[in-house]
């Protein structure tokens, strides 16, 4: 099941799975309390197992107007490969279309790329890295026509 959580929800699942020895402070992404961002957990009974953090933000790289980027998508380890994260980002999509969006895009782990490829997902330019993260590359899909 998936509900809509705070962005203080979001911290445990990110440390864990994203910033693993990391403080817990580096958990907090710019624009998580905006009203405009929205913060989803995927639970199984009452544990929340995932988390997903969409977001109005623009990317100059891209050409249409109304776009949503996702951040902090993950999946505690011992649930992954069980499609929950396919679930977590299909609900961000819809949320993305329900508000109009041309299109949803994010900085995607090296290691997530497939993941991304199998449900739509083009990449963009060259693999960059993260300080302290690693390397990402630039993903998107359009919902123009």
């Amino acid at each position: 099941m998936i509900k809509k959580i705070t962005a203080l929800n979001t911290i445990s699942v990110r440390n864990s799975v994203l910033r693993a020895g990391k403080n817990i402070e580096s958990c907090l992404f710019e624009g998580d309390n905006l009203e405009t961002t929205k913060h989803f957990g995927f639970f199984i009974d009452k544990k929340m197992v995932g988390v997903a953090s969409i977001y109005e933000n623009r990317n100059k790289l891209f050409k249409e107007f109304n776009q949503f980027q996702i951040r902090g998508m993950a999946i505690l380890e011992d649930y992954q490969n069980k499609r929950f994260g396919e679930k977590l980002v299909l609900h961000c999509e819809n949320y993305a279309l329900l508000n109009q969006s041309n299109l949803i895009w994010f900085n995607a782990r090296i290691n997530a790329v497939a993941f991304y490829e199998r449900l739509g997902y083009s990449k963009l330019g060259e693999a960059f890295e993260i300080l302290e993260i690693g390397k990402h590359f630039v993903m998107f899909k359009s919902f123009s026509d």
